[in-house]
């Protein structure tokens, strides 16, 4: 459907600077129950600038767009509803929200029948995950072999491509910021396009790390084309409150050459198959950074690598 004549208008007040203005079209409109003006202001509020940031004020406002009809806002609310973020979750019933989405679109088909493929509790959770395997003690490293299917990273993958950029990293606001020691191009599958596929494998992947799906920041996914890196570093940020802990990576192809995981202390380097996945702890007990979790991802030399990579907080993190 074309939009309404008032938010053309709304756009070209704010082109203008004129955005009190356009912003009060809006909320005129959502008012009368306008669908696109729902969609647009839930997008305001959920990231913030012209207006204040409240996730759940968005999220309330993608649930009432896509009652009123907007495709891609009940994308969104079913997405939302399956992984938890600024509101409930309701997993059962997000997959009965797909069950009608997959009825008219193929995207939305493919995704239930992933999720079909996997062993779940009715919530949601891995009913089983591969063992273990201990790779260092210091730093603590655990290796999970095909932790991922080749589908599911094929999926990632796919999800990713479209938002492929320079590598980024929340900053203390917790916006996203280019990082400044990866070279890589990155794809962070935030929370609106979290899908249930993605959020079940986070939920895998909080299994595998002993942790609860809420503390990780939202997947990235890296690309490293030939003589990208990631230089030495550590995971562990500067700020007091909910230090990252852990740090989950899966491997996503295998058909490189080079950008292994090096842990810079040890010299353990790790290069899994597509679909294995290694867990290592950034932090100390007593919540000082750990030196020997210093690690790189040392430069491809052929082909492209992908990359998952997930950092976890010590408590809840997403909104």
């Amino acid at each position: 459907m074309p939009p309404h004549p008032l938010l053309a208008q709304a756009f070209q007040l704010s082109a203008a600077g004129r955005n009190p203005e356009a912003i009060l079209i809006v909320n005129q409109l959502v008012a009368q129950g306008e669908p696109e003006a729902m969609h647009i202001l839930a997008e305001m509020r959920w990231r913030g600038g012209m207006v204040a940031q409240d996730p759940r004020a968005g999220r309330a406002l993608f649930e009432r767009a896509s009652e009123a009809g907007h495709g891609p806002a009940r994308i969104i609310a079913t997405n939302l509803l399956a992984n938890g973020v600024a509101g409930s979750r309701d997993w059962p019933a997000a997959l009965a929200r797909l069950k009608a989405e997959a009825k008219f679109d193929p995207r939305r088909k493919d995704m239930l029948a992933l999720l079909g493929k996997m062993a779940l509790t009715p919530d949601g959770d891995p009913l089983r995950i591969p063992e273990a395997q201990p790779l260092s003690a210091s730093p603590e490293v655990l290796s999970f072999p095909r932790l991922f299917t080749a589908t599911e990273c094929a999926w990632l993958r796919r999800l990713a491509d479209p938002g492929f950029g320079p590598s980024t990293v929340y900053n203390a606001q917790r916006r996203l910021v280019q990082d400044p020691i990866r070279t890589s191009d990155g794809s962070t599958l935030h929370w609106q396009i979290e899908d249930p596929v993605v959020h079940a494998l986070n939920r895998r992947l909080a299994v595998a790390s002993g942790t609860k799906a809420d503390q990780g920041e939202a997947m990235q996914i890296l690309r490293y084309k030939p003589g990208q890196r990631y230089h030495r570093h550590l995971d562990f940020v500067g700020t007091p409150e909910n230090q990252r802990i852990k740090t989950a990576l899966v491997y996503l192809n295998e058909d490189y050459e080079g950008g292994e995981t090096l842990f810079v202390q040890t010299g353990l380097k790790v290069k899994g198959h597509a679909g294995d996945a290694i867990v290592f702890r950034n932090a100390t007990p007593d919540r000082r950074s750990d030196p020997m979790s210093e690690h790189e991802g040392l430069p491809v030399t052929r082909g492209v690598k992908y990359l998952a990579s997930r950092w976890i907080r010590e408590n809840r993190w997403q909104p």
